[in-house]
Parts: structure tokens; C-alpha cells; sequence
């Protein structure tokens, strides 16, 4: 695991998608009181179970958008206790694990006060929900954008240098492609783009510490009003 902000850490894990190795990464937040947020959660070894909970008692698990669920269920194991939190269409789609709720734009009561979140609307692909860490100002997203540089394996550099995104936070052409409602996922992005952030933590890529605002309008310039609603 590595510390990013006094409550709030990283823990990454090899994935492969497409051919392309992306990696994986969940985010765990330390809510007051201790309890702990583990957002899109990865592989539950028996040694990172261990440092997680040297942390907190894992009170709540997200699921933040439909392809992000691969091991909540190893974790539901690990931490019987701890409450599940899925993105819409997560709650049919994995109906053998046991949710608590299911995400919207209002946070839980569980984690008000401390994390905001909003759903990206217009995108029904993922349905991601998006959420921001108050205490250390800090966006956490899965799929909005990627941020894969140079540390990554050969043909990965190769796809993201094609694709014009190598070495900076960005969303990729699949976004753009998955994007149903321009106008509703615009107007999601308004409101992510309120929250005072410059750190982003996205689940494949790079931790960006600075100017991560200034990516993400960079990178949706083409649905920030700079392109007429279709």
C-alpha cells in the first residue's frame, strides 16, 4: 500500500485488458472514527487483508461502476461486516452478492460530511460514480480517465501513444464512443469539475498530485461546451 494523505491510500495489483496491462487500483479512505471506505476494491491477498485492517475496521465497500466488482466478493469474505455499495445496473447484474445500497448522487450516510459523490450521467455503459475526498481534496475515479505513462509494459506505451493519451490524464476514445447523452454527462462533469481538487486517483495509470483539473477539461474539451449538443 502506499499513504497518499493522512487518511487516505492506494494499493495496486497487475490486470490485463484487451492484451493491453493496465493494472488495477483501489483507494481506501479512513472515514471519522476510524471506519474504513474501500473503493473498487482488488484482489483480496492475505497480506493486503492484513494491512487494511491494521488500518480500520472495513466498514464499507464500493463497487463505483459496472466493471468494478471483480473482487468485492473476496472481500465480503474477508470483512463479513462491512456494507456493500454497488454502482446502478451492479445490483442485477452480480445478484449473488448481498448489497446494502445502491449508489446515486447524494452520499451515504455512512461517509456524508467526508465523501461526495456524483453519478456520470449519460454514460450507461459503466455508470460510474465519481467521488471526492474533502479532507485531502482529492478526486477518486475509476474509468473517467486514464493516466498511463512510461513505467508501463511496451505495447501498452505503444496503444496509449496511438490513441494520443501516453503520459497524462485523459479519458480515452472509448469514453468518447460510450457517451449516450451529451448533455447529461456534461452536466455531470460540471459538477465533479466544482469540487476543489487538483489530485486524481483513477484505478489504471498514474496518481496525478497536480493540475489534475486542468487534464480532465483538457481531456472532455470535446463535451465542455467547446462542441454544439448532438
Amino acid at each position: 500500500m502506499q499513504q497518499l494523505d493522512s487518511d487516505l491510500w492506494i494499493a495496486d495489483s497487475p490486470l490485463r485488458f484487451l492484451g493491453l496491462e493496465i493494472g488495477a487500483r483501489m483507494t481506501i479512505v479512513r472515514l471519522p472514527g476510524s471506519k474504513l471506505l474501500l473503493h473498487s476494491p482488488i484482489a483480496a491477498t492475505p497480506d493486503l487483508v492484513r494491512e487494511v485492517k491494521a488500518l480500520g475496521p472495513v466498514a464499507y465497500l464500493v463497487a463505483p461502476n459496472r466493471f468494478h466488482h471483480l473482487f468485492v466478493g473476496e472481500w465480503q469474505r474477508a470483512c463479513p461486516e462491512a456494507s456493500l455499495y454497488v454502482a446502478p445496473g451492479l445490483d442485477s447484474k452480480r445478484a449473488d452478492l448481498a448489497v446494502a445500497g445502491v449508489l446515486g448522487d447524494e452520499s451515504e450516510p455512512g461517509w456524508k460530511g467526508s465523501v461526495d459523490q456524483v453519478i456520470l450521467a449519460g454514460l450507461p455503459f459503466t455508470n460510474e460514480v465519481v467521488f471526492f475526498h474533502r479532507p485531502s481534496a482529492t478526486l477518486i475515479a475509476t474509468d473517467l480517465a486514464f493516466n498511463v505513462g512510461a513505467g508501463c509494459p511496451p505495447l501498452t506505451r505503444l496503444a496509449f501513444r496511438l490513441g494520443g493519451t501516453l503520459g497524462r490524464l485523459s479519458p480515452t476514445l472509448l469514453e468518447r464512443l460510450l457517451v449516450r447523452d451529451r448533455r447529461a454527462f456534461r452536466h455531470s462533469l460540471e459538477r465533479v469539475l466544482e469540487w476543489p481538487f487538483e489530485r486524481v486517483v483513477v484505478a489504471h495509470g498514474e496518481v496525478s498530485e497536480k493540475g489534475g483539473r486542468e487534464e480532465l477539461v483538457r481531456g472532455y474539451s470535446w463535451v465542455l461546451g467547446r462542441e454544439r449538443d448532438v
